[in-house]
């Protein structure tokens, strides 16, 4: 066994990266772990040394064969993560140290939950783990951040002695509704009153919606789509992440795997949301509009998503980070993870010290938010 670094996915391969990403060979795998994904993500610029995101891939190789690999990005800032490492920055900073740059195991500019550590088998994990804090330290890195990881690599993580946080993020759960009233029918009677005059305001606006996958999104889509991602992006980050390429990219070679909504009145497109799915979930994405309408957001980003995932048998929605006005709507608080290793021994111990009280906190905020979700009784009992 050997382990390099590849500086990007076009060094590694479609083939050798699906098979460690997809070893089953499922039609629709996880979306957000293709080569496809993070080979667009590169070579459209969005994810590359200038914006901040060098590639720097850790690959597991067995007699010349690839057996697994860790994505994982050298970078200078600390932006399109989600999970907030900014005062641990600024800590060793003030103590003379330098945070950057910083290894980052993640899909970048996505929080979304999925494997981290594309292989099979405990000790090859174990392997790339170990692995990648060595990485830190031979190359004058900070620190290795894996972020959005499952649980179970989560734990694996621990046992190796990274440092564990959790956070938590919003998801609907299609409990087999036939229809939307279906749904509506388990919230409460103010809940269900607000959610319909949502949707029949985005009626009386004349506002329809256009569900599109595969070949039906054409470049015009595309081009469209960028416009309102580019205006609202550019108001919300003040950078948008992704370049217009990315876009082309990713429905050219993994068009079966994403759902573009779009809002038009007449023929006129207003607004988007672009979504990712696989035969289970479907991830919620970027959005934008051209304009402003009240409650156009959520009808686009998440009530046209609950239409979709209960048309299609999906069984879960999962709309993205933060927003605790998805609760309200029937999107509840589930855990993610992330786990850390920190060179810097002074600086390690205070980041377990906070996190040690960190979790505790972030759990009794799942409780507590779930307490006050839109169902009209516990939804274990649903």
């Amino acid at each position: 066994m050997k382990v390099r670094i590849a500086d990007g996915a076009a060094g590694i391969g479609r083939e050798s990266w699906n098979a460690c990403a997809n070893p089953d060979g499922v039609a629709k795998p996880h979306p957000f772990t293709r080569f496809e994904f993070f080979h667009a993500l590169e070579a459209s610029g969005s994810a590359i040394a200038r914006t901040g995101w060098l590639p720097a891939h850790l690959v597991l190789e067995e007699d010349g064969a690839v057996t697994g690999i860790l994505p994982a990005y050298l970078k200078g800032h600390s932006q399109g993560e989600y999970v907030f490492d900014h005062a641990w920055a600024d800590a060793l900073e003030w103590a003379g140290g330098d945070y950057y740059p910083k290894l980052q195991a993640s899909v970048p500019f996505t929080p979304v939950t999925g494997p981290r550590i594309l292989t099979q088998g405990a000790e090859r994990r174990a392997l790339l783990l170990k692995t990648g804090k060595a990485a830190v330290d031979q190359i004058g890195a900070s620190s290795l951040h894996i972020t959005f990881l499952t649980k179970e690599e989560w734990e694996a993580a621990g046992d190796q002695s990274y440092l564990l946080r959790t956070d938590r993020q919003f998801h609907w759960h299609n409990r087999g509704y036939e229809n939307f009233d279906q749904f509506l029918g388990e919230l409460s009677s103010a809940k269900r009153k607000n959610l319909r005059k949502e949707r029949a305001a985005i009626v009386a606006e004349g506002i329809e919606f256009d569900w599109l996958t595969g070949s039906d999104i054409t470049e015009a889509h595309w081009d469209r789509f960028f416009e309102f991602y580019m205006d609202t992006g550019g108001r919300k980050w003040g950078h948008p992440y992704l370049t217009r390429d990315f876009f082309s990219r990713i429905s050219a070679t993994m068009a079966d795997q994403i759902l573009l909504i779009m809002a038009r009145r007449g023929k006129h497109y207003i607004a988007g949301a672009l979504n990712l799915m696989d035969d289970q979930v479907l991830y919620g994405r970027n959005w934008g509009a051209a304009e402003y309408v009240p409650f156009l957001h959520f009808e686009t980003c998440y009530y046209q998503a609950m239409d979709f995932a209960i048309a299609r048998g999906l069984a879960k929605v999962e709309a993205g980070a933060q927003g605790e006005h998805k609760l309200l709507r029937g999107y509840m608080p589930e855990e993610t993870y992330s786990a850390h290793y920190i060179a810097h021994k002074g600086l390690s111990r205070a980041v377990e010290q906070f996190l040690t009280a960190e979790r505790p906190a972030v759990a009794e905020h799942i409780d507590e938010l779930a307490k006050h979700g839109p169902f009209r009784r516990k939804i274990d009992d649903l």
